[in-house]
């Protein structure tokens, strides 16, 4: 039996590599598989968490929706559609604001990152959005949610929420408690200058990532001038250990080619790291420039981009709100 499957991506503009290597190529693979269900959202009442333009957040959304296609999603199997433009998700959030409790949401650590020292000035979505996130998953009866290790918190919450709203109204199994689909050796792509930290389009240095929309020129430089250190190529994985940048390297290496580590590390072992470096080089741009141009192309096809929407938006529309009117009449209105 398939699975049903939701996830989101916030529409930030910039998609980078570690966007498309923890996220974006498993969507694919999973929109591949006939048996699964897939319902892909742009999660763009997230994004308003923290003050956007909204010229740059228009612009965001649809970049978001042209590199879901351009990478592979086939919008006419999948349902791919922008989070504002289904009102249950707000209702839901709502309802479900009043089951979750402050206890579980001040233990949510990635609220505390993203605040910063000064949380008072923070805004109370950015605070309550892992409960918008729960209705997002909790309206669509999904059985599985893929998710990065920065988001496992934010799924435990939504299954507490589910768990606590059934047993709250006597109804087993009402709000279905979704499983976390987690790729367990690639789910963090770090920085091309710094291995400690995750590849983020925050980061003032556009060295640090490769973007998807990067030219060949760009990738090959970015590869090169990427950050590595004074040992040889490691031989096998304890050889990795304290070397995040080249262990950085080697991972981006083994998903683009959809190899173990283990084999990336025998291929390279005993040569040099110029040469390994050439090899990722040519791997990237095989890989990455067809997405890039592609969603170059469909950026200059507003009218298949907003259909694409359209239709994602009335298919979701279509079941969330009817979840949300059960929702509503369960709890008494």
């Amino acid at each position: 039996m398939g699975k049903k499957i939701f996830s989101g991506v916030q529409p930030t503009g910039n998609l980078h590599l570690g966007n498309y290597l923890g996220a974006i190529k498993n969507f694919v693979k999973l929109n591949n598989d006939n048996t699964n269900d897939c319902i892909f959202c742009v999660v763009d009442l997230h994004a308003i968490t923290v003050k956007q333009d909204p010229k740059e957040l228009k612009k965001n959304i649809n970049e978001t929706v042209a590199t879901f296609i351009a990478s592979g999603i086939d919008p006419k199997k999948s349902i791919i559609f922008n989070q504002s433009g289904v009102a249950a998700h707000s209702e839901g959030a709502w309802i479900l604001s009043c089951v979750a409790r402050m206890g579980w949401l001040n233990r949510m650590t990635q609220f505390k990152e993203k605040a910063g020292k000064d949380k008072e000035k923070a805004s109370v979505g950015l605070y309550s959005y892992p409960i918008l996130m729960a209705a997002d998953i909790l309206l669509y009866d999904a059985s599985h949610v893929p998710v990065g290790d920065d988001q496992k918190q934010h799924l435990e919450l939504c299954r507490d929420i589910a768990q606590k709203f059934n047993n709250d109204f006597g109804i087993d199994d009402f709000l279905k408690v979704p499983e976390p689909l987690i790729q367990k050796e690639f789910s963090r792509i770090m920085s091309l200058k710094d291995g400690s930290k995750k590849m983020s389009k925050s980061d003032l240095s556009d060295l640090s990532r490769i973007n998807l929309s990067d030219n060949k020129d760009q990738i090959i430089n970015k590869i090169k001038k990427a950050k590595t250190d004074l040992l040889p190529m490691p031989n096998d994985i304890k050889e990795l250990e304290g070397r995040p940048e080249t262990q950085n390297l080697l991972r981006i290496y083994s998903n683009l080619s959809n190899s173990t580590l283990d084999n990336s590390l025998k291929k390279f072992a005993a040569k040099n790291f110029s040469e390994f470096k050439k090899a990722l080089s040519e791997l990237l741009v095989d890989k990455i420039i067809p997405i890039s141009d592609e969603i170059k192309k469909l950026l200059n096809e507003q009218s298949y981009l907003d259909s694409v929407l359209l239709d994602g938006v009335e298919k979701a529309e279509e079941i969330a709100s009817k979840k949300v009117k059960n929702i509503k009449e369960i709890v008494g209105f």
